[in-house]
């Protein structure tokens, strides 16, 4: 813990932002000591284990709270498509089964395909092919939900301070002999 006594002679003006840059660099001030906020190493873990057991969650732990409707969305739209996909591929391969078994065919709901044998197999295998990318699609949505939990909760301990940057800056000089211009470019990097 890092102590000095903060003078009250900082000016009105100038509190505002001292407190805002040593908050930033993680020193909060009580009872006019300043004092070093703790970094937690396992918040990233934990992030990522709330997103596992609940999807969203970690996002919440996180504060990030408007990543959660994104998160539940991508996987219920991920969730809806398997759904769909698999309730048409059952029903085109049930009605498939009964063609090729010779037995009057139908599907589930009572209508008669008016398809021939080789556009209920396409069928079939498109509903199925469509069926398995919702499921990839579903499993890479969760993952990439922990990812993001645990690499923001890493991010969150970072230093980001104003000071460093990178500064790009266009000139124009002349030559005294000549007197031409030249043109240049400046690139500063703030540490």
């Amino acid at each position: 813990m890092v102590s000095a006594q903060v003078q009250d002679s900082i000016p009105d003006k100038g509190a505002d932002s001292i407190r805002t840059d040593l908050k930033r660099r993680g020193i909060v001030i009580q009872d006019g000591q300043l004092e070093k906020k703790e970094i937690n190493p396992l918040a990233p873990a934990k992030a990522a284990f709330l997103s596992a057991i609940l999807p969203g969650m970690g996002q919440v732990y996180n504060k990030r709270y408007w990543k959660v409707p994104l998160v539940w969305g991508a996987m219920g739209a991920a969730i809806y498509g398997y759904s769909i996909n698999n309730t048409q591929y059952n029903r085109v391969r049930d009605a498939f089964k009964k063609r090729q078994a010779g037995l009057p065919e139908e599907f589930s709901d009572g209508i008669v395909p008016d398809l021939s044998t080789d556009a209920l197999q396409d069928s079939q295998e498109r509903f199925q092919r469509d069926r398995d990318l919702m499921l990839l699609l579903t499993i890479g949505a969760y993952a990439l939900n922990i990812i993001d939990a645990n690499v923001d909760a890493h991010l969150k301990q970072y230093n980001v301070d104003d000071r460093l940057g990178i500064d790009f800056k266009p000139f124009i000089d002349y030559n005294e002999m000549t007197a031409q211009p030249y043109y240049g470019l400046a690139f500063q990097v703030k540490f």
